[in-house]
Parts: structure tokens; sequence; C-alpha cells
């Protein structure tokens, strides 16, 4: 049977390197953000292996920036985020959950402070513009929200500081981790942030200018042919293999930074003002009932997830698994799941009802061996 198409429109935008990719081949999309997102290329565990060994340049236009600007847009920043933002000086970007009132996670973005008042909130998918102008408006703000045209570009892979350092100059090298940098491609300037979504290390490519945005595609691909360089995506073994989340995917508006696991960036004791603050200390206080684990799961290669798994020990159902794939250089299926507490408990054998039938899993800890090159 064939499979479905993705009828393309301009309710789903494509981004200025759409006919790039396509041109390289890409074998799919999905829509993130309303955007195009490519999700494949030669096929998903040559991709993967790829990107573990040479560098990859990503099409990730589709992580939209929300902007805050003016002179209340530090307090706006704080408010929509959980995590403190009081350090975040020029040039430091971090990941920063926001939530709803009852501390339910709205979004997981990279917070991005590129000026003095002016900061960007790089999301996953959902409309977070709405939820940020509906704050400043309600408040009363003094700030401007809303949506630039500025489209990442990702260099990933282990040769990635190598090929950046070619077209940016060796200034590149500098950038920490989770910190940016205002760098000049032929004249013209944007923001470049040791940061992306894959374990290999590499960079973003904040770029507000098409043109140049195509001119610097193509100048990476030419630069890159010494090392290999190739299209590519966010990988889907590669990312369940790091424990990177997926919003939308394995955690959603149901569950609490808690719950996803991402106690470190929630300010439990610091004192700020940020929506859902208060309901997640409540949660942290009380005790939280569920959290995402990594498990493997015994037994052939995975079918392909569309929803989720149910978990069971014995007759109780105690989760879901809510992404999983067949990792080649682990020879074994990896997954994630929400799992109840206790028994997330690293060790674990519980069982996964999967299409083609009950499977023994083993909850353990994330990233999986060697998922991390950075």
């Amino acid at each position: 049977m064939n499979a479905p198409v993705l009828s393309i429109s301009r309710r789903t935008r494509s981004t200025p390197w759409s006919s790039r990719v396509e041109a390289a081949g890409v074998r799919g999309y999905t829509v993130y953000n309303h955007t195009l997102l490519p999700t494949v290329f030669r096929g998903a565990e040559e991709d993967y292996f790829h990107l573990r060994s040479s560098v990859q340049v990503w099409d990730v236009g589709c992580e939209r920036q929300v902007e805050l600007v003016g002179a209340d847009a530090g307090r706006l920043a704080q408010l929509i985020c959980v995590r403190d933002l009081r350090k975040f000086d020029v040039g430091r970007c971090g990941y920063a959950p926001v939530c709803d009132q009852d501390g339910h996670l709205l979004n997981d973005p990279i917070v991005l402070r590129v000026g003095e008042n002016r900061w960007w909130l790089s999301v996953a998918d959902s409309d977070v513009v709405l939820w940020a102008g509906g704050l400043a408006l309600g408040m009363g703000l003094d700030v401007k929200v809303h949506e630039p045209d500025v489209w990442p570009l990702a260099v990933q892979g282990p040769k990635a500081e190598d090929l950046m350092a070619l077209v940016f100059g060796e200034t590149v090298r500098s950038i920490r981790f989770f910190r940016s940098s205002p760098l000049t491609f032929d004249g013209a300037e944007m923001v470049v942030a040791r940061s992306g979504w894959s374990a290999q290390g590499g960079f973003e490519v904040y770029v507000d200018d098409p043109e140049v945005g195509i001119e610097l595609y193509d100048r990476l691909f030419e630069i890159g042919e010494q090392f290999d360089v190739g299209p590519g995506c966010p990988n889907h073994i590669e990312r369940i293999e790091a424990g990177l989340l997926s919003y939308g995917n394995d955690v959603t508006r149901e569950h609490t930074p808690l719950e996803a696991g991402l106690d470190k960036y929630v300010a439990l004791d610091a004192p700020i003002e940020a929506v859902g603050l208060d309901a997640i200390r409540r949660q942290h206080a009380a005790g939280v009932p569920r959290r995402i684990a990594g498990l493997t799961i015994e037994g052939d290669r995975v079918p392909g997830i569309r929803g989720t798994w149910p978990v069971t020990l014995g007759s109780v159902v105690v989760g879901s698994i809510t992404s999983a794939a067949w990792s080649p250089r682990l020879s074994a299926n990896v997954a994630l799941g929400m799992i109840d507490t206790p028994h997330n408990e690293i060790g674990t054998r519980l069982e996964v009802h999967a299409p083609d039938g009950v499977r023994v899993a083993e909850t353990c800890a994330v990233p999986f061996p060697g998922a991390v090159q950075r």
C-alpha cells in the first residue's frame, strides 16, 4: 500500500532552503510550527551513521522565533519561562520550559538573549507567540511580541566545527556550549549559537535574509565536500539514544517539566515570578507521580509508532511508550516512555504492548551508552 502524501500549500510554510533540500533528495516531510521540516534523506539508519561520523546541514527553519523587544522584554521572558533567567547576559542561550497556570508544558524552547532588551524564544511545535502576546496585552507590558523573519540553519556532527571555522572564521571555535555570538558571512551579520537538536555537537545559524541564507547553504556544501558534508535533519534514532525529548510526542500539555525530567531547568527555590511555577513547586513537594524514562525493548525491530503503546506490570497499566526505534549501533530497540513512579526506577522490568505483540522491556538511564560524542 502506498504511503499517504503530504499536500503542501501556503498553510504549510516553506523555508529559504526548501528548493535546496528537495534537490538534495529529501524523502519525507513533517509539519512543525506550520512549516515544512525534512525527516529523511538517504534512510533513517544511513542518515544516523552519517550524522555520527561526518557533518550535516539541516533546514530547521521551522524553529520559529518569538521575539520580545522593549523595556519589559526581560520581565515578560521571565513570566513565560519557569527557569531563572536572571543570569542570562547578552549572548547566553538555554533550555527553558514554558508552562500554563497549572504548571503544564506549553513548549520547551531555547531562549536566547540577543540584546539588552531583546529576547528570542526558539520554539518547539506550538503557538507560543499567542500565549506571550496575550500575557503582554493583559498585563499592559511595554513590549512588542512578534515572530520575526528569522530562519535557523543547523550544522551538526563531529566535523561541524571545522566546517563552520572555514565559513565564519576561527572565532566560531571560541563560542561555548549554549552561547551565541554575532558573526559575519559575506558582510551579513547573523547570530551563531553552539546548540542543536543532536548529541553530536554543532551550531545553529539564525538567518534573517533568505538570499544570504541560500548563499550560506551553498557555501557550506561547497567547502564541506572535504568533510563529507551531506543534507540532514533531526534523526529519530539519534535523538532517542540521546534522550532528546520531542514536544508533542514524548511530552505534551498533559505533563509538567518535572514529569519530563527537566528539574534542573525549573527555578524551584529562586525568588522569581513565572506563570505555573507555584503549581510545579506544589507537585515537587507532593511527589512527582510519573516521569519520562529510557527503556530497552527485547526482540526484533519494533514497528513504527504513531500513537503510544501501553506499558504494564502484570495486569496494571503503569505508563506508555512514546517513541521507539531500532538502534543499529547498539543492536537493540531503544525507547522513551512516560512511566508511573516508582516503576520508572532503573532496572525495572515491564511489558510493552506493541502492535506485533507483548514484549519485555527494562528501564534504563538516558542518554544511552555512547550516544553523546560532544
